[in-house]
């Protein structure tokens, strides 16, 4: 039975290049980067080597790169050490109801902490309005944090829109841009999109697990939370996941050197499959489609179907896909992106996530599509039974 891996917004499959690279480096060039002998100096060598690849792509300087262990630890790091570093210009913090538990639940530790936090609301799409952002900024505001693309449903928002507009509502507020889902499928430029802190993670573009990026722009003010050797100019102590750091980098320049190609290639995927699940009684597409959209993530509500049922019973075809955010999945939780768009109570359980990469084919969807066309006539009949 052939294996259909669809479930690419939870975890990617590593570049076969990345892994031979890591494995050069965990067993001929492993020295410590801080070390002064020839194996510290080819270690540090590629973590320089991974600053210039990212600073190439980001449009920035390698200054601004830091490496960190995961997107969580850099979303933890971007809004904690903000608002410590700020707290006395103000103690406001503005963020979303769709971002990943990584930051909401930040925000929530930050007003056990004495911060307010704003919760903006999203539309139907799962977008929210620069304007909305720009009426929420005051002046004690020191942080806005956005997603760019939602891990669930694959709402784009409009980040440089939305930094154009806090920038010019209070150039002092900070803002903070989670792009672990958007990295590797965008072009993001930190500094003509006004983002002045960026979040992103090895695992979801072909690298490993317990490697992630933190942009940080110039001038921007903010404290570690993290204590040991100094390493990453204080930032960020701990010795550097060199082998780890080097594959993301390896991984994202793929991506970048076929961009064009590739996402042309991802979003015809999906409109192939939408239109083909659209034909099908009581599947629901949510958010926008097409360009509008992120180019890997599908989110689809059924009727009538469990989705922990359906996932059970795709994987049993060889099918892999989630019911929703894989980083929350073994804690029972309505979703809050669907709760925020006003999904149905009945879609709420009923919900599964399609999401793909480049190493998909347009035949991984057509058979993930006859499986569903299969399946969903049979199981509608079992639960009614």
């Amino acid at each position: 039975m052939r294996e259909i891996y669809l479930d690419n917004s939870a975890t990617t499959r590593c570049f076969p290049e990345v892994v031979h690279l890591m494995d050069r480096i965990c067993l001929e060039e492993y020295g410590n980067p801080s070390s002064l002998h020839h194996k510290g100096v080819e270690a540090e060598a590629h973590l320089r080597e991974a600053k210039q690849i990212f600073a190439q792509i980001l449009r920035c300087s390698p200054e601004n790169i830091y490496f960190t262990s995961c997107g969580t630890e850099s979303d933890n790091i971007s809004l904690i050490g903000s608002a410590l570093a700020n707290q006395r210009r103000g103690k406001h913090i503005v963020t979303t109801r769709i971002e990943h538990p990584a930051i909401l639940e930040t925000a929530h530790f930050l007003q056990q902490q004495g911060f307010e936090v704003t919760y903006l609301d999203v539309d139907s799409n799962g977008i929210v309005d620069p304007q909305a952002v720009a009426d929420a900024v005051r002046p004690d505001t020191i942080l806005v944090s956005v997603m760019h693309t939602n891990n669930e449903i694959g709402a784009l928002e409009p980040i440089a829109q939305i930094g154009e507009a806090i920038k010019r509502k209070n150039p002092d507020t900070l803002f903070h841009v989670d792009a672990v889902q958007g990295f590797g499928k965008a072009v993001i430029h930190p500094r003509s999109m006004h983002i002045d802190l960026l979040s992103a993670s090895g695992h979801k573009i072909h690298a490993p697990k317990g490697v992630g990026l933190l942009y940080i722009g110039d001038g921007v003010k903010i404290r570690s939370i993290l204590f040991g050797g100094g390493q990453q100019k204080g930032m960020r102590s701990g010795t550097e996941n060199v082998a780890g750091i080097a594959g993301m980098a390896l991984a994202a320049k793929m991506l970048y050197d076929r961009f064009d190609e590739e996402m042309d290639r991802l979003y015809g995927m999906k409109e192939f499959f939408v239109s083909e699940v659209q034909t099908m009684e009581g599947v629901h597409v949510n958010g926008l489609t097409g360009r509008a959209s992120a180019p890997h993530v599908i989110s689809l509500s059924i009727d009538g179907v469990r989705a922990e049922v359906l996932l059970h019973a795709l994987e049993e075809k060889g099918i892999y896909v989630s019911s929703g955010s894989a980083c929350s999945s073994n804690r029972p939780h309505i979703s809050d992106t669907l709760l925020a768009i006003g999904t149905p109570k009945q879609y709420l359980d009923s919900t599964i996530r399609i999401s793909t990469s480049v190493m998909n084919t347009r035949e991984d969807l057509q058979a993930a599509a006859d499986a569903l066309r299969e399946l969903l006539p049979f199981l509608r009949k079992y639960t009614r039974q």
